[in-house]
């Protein structure tokens, strides 16, 4: 517990109230928007650790390991609730799965070997082509009529997993507007990413758990690249506030949110690589 004596206790409460506030905004966010938490946790995260000052070498490893640790419950919760309604495809679950574990496990190997700064430029990247996609997608787009072959569909799936371990996100983000884009229906590309979700968070979480230990310049009460702190503050506000963006959303315009969030994701981004570059 030396680490927690490195720090004041008005530090950690303010720490811990931050982190509270995180949960808080991931939830509205992802209730009003219909996105994964994760691609919120993960830049209010990088903000708040980059205002606390935490090491540069570790900041984006603790805030990618502690998103996915969050995502963990979340998903499982709502990999639940999609299949009460009916809105899991186990055949496209069936094709899907193989694939995307491979994906994991190869980015849970990567994240061992990545610097803070490409782990970061991966988010920045992948937030970016996120952010376009919210804000100027057409509706009715597809790029094709179901999932391509194969080959096609393990490619597809390897890089919704490893793409999602190393950026700290569940399968929702990427797999839901792909999957739309191959004409799957909105309510099965969203139930098939709450269910990727699940399979993506546990190992991936794990990963950055053990990959961190004895790691220096990680925040307080961190185990690996988890701050624990973090997880129990963000789950339980996450999911208490979740249900209040969903509220929200049907008295504001949503497409104006979305492209709201865009903006935001896009200065995130740029943010993200200006610190890269400088």
């Amino acid at each position: 517990m030396d680490i927690l004596n490195q720090h004041s206790g008005l530090w950690l409460l303010g720490l811990a109230l931050a982190l509270l506030a995180t949960g808080v905004i991931a939830g509205i966010l992802a209730g009003l928007l219909g996105v994964g938490g994760g691609i919120v946790i993960v830049p209010v995260l990088y903000h708040l650790f980059t205002l606390l000052g935490i090491d540069e070498s570790v900041r984006m490893h603790v805030t990618v390991g502690t998103s996915l640790a969050t995502i963990i419950p979340t998903s499982i919760m709502s990999s639940r609730a999609h299949r009460k309604r009916g809105s899991l495809d186990l055949a496209l679950i069936k094709r899907l799965m193989p694939s995307v574990i491979v994906g994991v496990l190869a980015g849970s190997v990567a994240s061992r070997y990545l610097s803070g700064s490409v782990l970061t430029a991966v988010f920045a990247t992948v937030a970016l082509v996120v952010a376009l996609n919210m804000a100027f997608k057409r509706e009715g787009f597809a790029l094709a009529d179901g999932l391509p072959g194969q080959v096609g569909t393990s490619l597809l799936g390897g890089g919704i997993g490893g793409i999602s371990t190393l950026m700290g996100i569940g399968g929702g983000t990427l797999s839901v507007p792909i999957l739309n884009a191959l004409r799957v229906p909105m309510h099965t590309a969203v139930g098939t990413g709450a269910m990727l979700g699940m399979v993506i968070s546990f190992p991936g979480a794990l990963a950055f758990l053990i990959n961190g230990l004895g790691v220096a310049g990680r925040p307080p009460a961190s185990l690996g690249y988890v701050n624990l702190l973090g997880m129990a503050t963000i789950v339980p506000a996450t999911m208490a506030t979740t249900g209040w963006g969903a509220k929200l959303a049907h008295a504001i315009d949503a497409r104006r949110l979305r492209q709201v969030f865009a903006v935001f994701l896009a200065l995130t981004s740029l943010r993200m690589f200006y610190g890269l570059l400088h």
